[in-house]
Formats: structure tokens, sequence, C-alpha cells
């Protein structure tokens, strides 16, 4: 692995953090929330995009009135829109609610659907998702779902249950993942702890994905995003780790046969940080991701050869 370059491409807001990133037709789509601060209620999704990586545009600003937008993810839907899901803190509690889940659409990358708020997606947060054929899914925690649910979609608009109480040992607190489909249909996902030992486990299924197996990698971590790598039969992650001084977003090779999860490279990160999102071309990858260590919170865009 071998590192190629970091660049700075976005820092406008007082917090730029919290990033997604897709290749959709021709451009490369980068999404992270714009704020006050980590936790302040005023989070918006500023959706920028660039055909060589270099010079980008804002394309789209998604806002909701009555909430803080978060955990912007990137998806392509079965009928290849751009999809675009987050978790919203409510204001206001709505029946009794605190959070809900929300996602947008496009055919082009620039004009965008309206907001949709499916029912199941009040109380919970949807984090990432992940398209098999014909149906994305998507794991919620949280709120109702604070011992795991499994959810799937046929157009990213309306979602049902697949797998409810999905955690492993459900006094931990289990919540952000990222899923993986190999090309026989098996589902992988890598889901964070944060309580007990924190480490994150690699949770494995089969269609249809009602019963599961887990596997604890050792290792705390934060903003999990894994892809699948097939030259090397391994998962590529990205995500934080923890050292002495501070936190660092690295990458990390994951053996799934194994259960094991290795550093393989450390970017130029530190304090608040992670959050990445990976587009594997050629040999390829770039990795979009959020740091503060040259001061501000600012989005980063680095390139690395596999």
């Amino acid at each position: 692995m071998e590192f190629l370059e970091v660049k700075k491409i976005w820092d406008k807001s007082p917090h730029n953090a919290f990033t997604d990133l897709i290749r959709f037709g021709d451009y490369l789509y980068c999404t992270f929330r714009e704020a006050n601060e980590h936790m302040s209620m005023d989070g918006k999704l500023r959706v920028i995009r660039s055909k060589d990586g270099k010079r980008w545009s804002s394309v789209a600003l998604m806002a909701y009135d009555g909430g803080d937008v978060r955990d912007g993810k990137f998806s392509i839907t079965a009928k290849n829109e751009l999809m675009l899901n987050a978790g919203i803190r409510l204001h206001e509690p709505i029946e009794g609610h605190k959070t809900r889940s929300v996602s947008w659409l496009s055919e082009d990358g620039k004009k965008w659907s309206e907001i949709f708020t499916c029912p199941t997606g009040l109380g919970t947060w949807r984090w990432s998702v992940s398209w098999n054929k014909k149906s994305g899914f998507s794991i919620g925690y949280t709120g109702k779902d604070k011992q795991g649910c499994l959810y799937s979609t046929k157009d990213g608009k309306k979602w049902k249950v697949a797998k409810d109480k999905l955690f492993p040992f459900q006094n931990s607190y289990w919540n952000e993942s990222s899923i993986v489909f190999l090309e026989n249909g098996d589902m992988y996902t890598l889901l964070r702890r944060d309580s007990q030992s924190y480490a994150a486990v690699l949770g494995f299924s089969k269609f249809p994905y009602e019963e599961w197996s887990w596997s604890d990698l050792n290792v705390p971590i934060g903003g999990p995003k894994m892809i699948y790598v097939e030259k090397y039969d391994k998962f590529l992650s990205a995500v934080r780790l923890f050292g002495h001084k501070s936190a660092r977003t690295s990458l990390c090779w994951i053996d799934y046969k194994e259960g094991e999860l290795i550093e393989a490279l450390a970017l130029p990160s530190g304090g608040d940080t992670s959050y990445a999102g990976m587009v594997y071309e050629e040999d390829i990858l770039w990795i979009s991701y959020y740091s503060s260590h040259e001061g501000k919170t600012s989005i980063y865009l680095a390139k690395v050869k596999i």
C-alpha cells in the first residue's frame, strides 16, 4: 500500500465533518455535515462533486426544518439513482422519539428529490446503506432499535424490518456499521461497540440474513467504512483508531476468514477525525475523511495505491 497524496477539499463551515464518497457517472461525489460544532444542533449536508478529485463544486445542501442533519451516506439504488441517507437529531421529540432516518434520491446528482421520511425511520438511526441486487440494507441503532435492527428497501423511500434484535451480546452499546455483500450474496458487516471491551466485531450472514455469526476483532474503532477487494480476497476498512496521544484515521485490512483487523496505513489526521468514504478503481483508492490535525476541522481527500 503506497500513500500518493492528500488534499484539503473543503473548509468553508466552522465545523466540516462526517464524510462519504462515491462514484456516480463521470463524477466523484462527496458529502459531509456543515455546522458550528461537532455536537451543535444546526447541521446540514453539503454535496460536492468533481471529475478529477482536484476541482470541486457544490451541487446541493440538504437541511431539515426542526433537526440536526448528520452522517450522510451515499449508495446507488437498484434503479441506478444516487441515494443519500442520513440521521436527524430532532429539536423536539416526535411521538416521544428524538431521532429519525431520512433519504433523498437523484437521477443526475444535481437535481434532488424531496426528503423521504418513512414511518419505520422514526426513533432509529439507520447507518450506511448497501445494495444487493434489487434491495438495499441498513442497520438501525439507538432509540427503538437499541438491540439493533436490519432494515431493507426496494426503492430507498420505504423500509421494512428484515431482522430485529440483531446485535450480539445485547448489553453492549453497538452502533455504527458498514455492510458489504460478496458476489454470492453473503452479507458482512463491520460493527462498532462503545462499551465493555469497546472492540469492534465482524458479522456474517447468508440470505435471508436472519441467522448471524460474529467475530471479535479485538480493536476499538469509530466511523467504520468497509469495501471488498477481490484481488486480495480481503476487506479494506477506513476507521478511527485510538493512540496514546490522539485519534487517527487509518486504512486497515480485515481478514474475514480469520476474523482479524490489521492497520496498514495511517492517513494525515488527528484530533477530531474519521468518518471516511472510499472509492476503489484500478488499484487506486480514493478516501474522503475529516480531521482537525491542521487546526480547523476540514474535509480531506487522500489517494492511495493498493
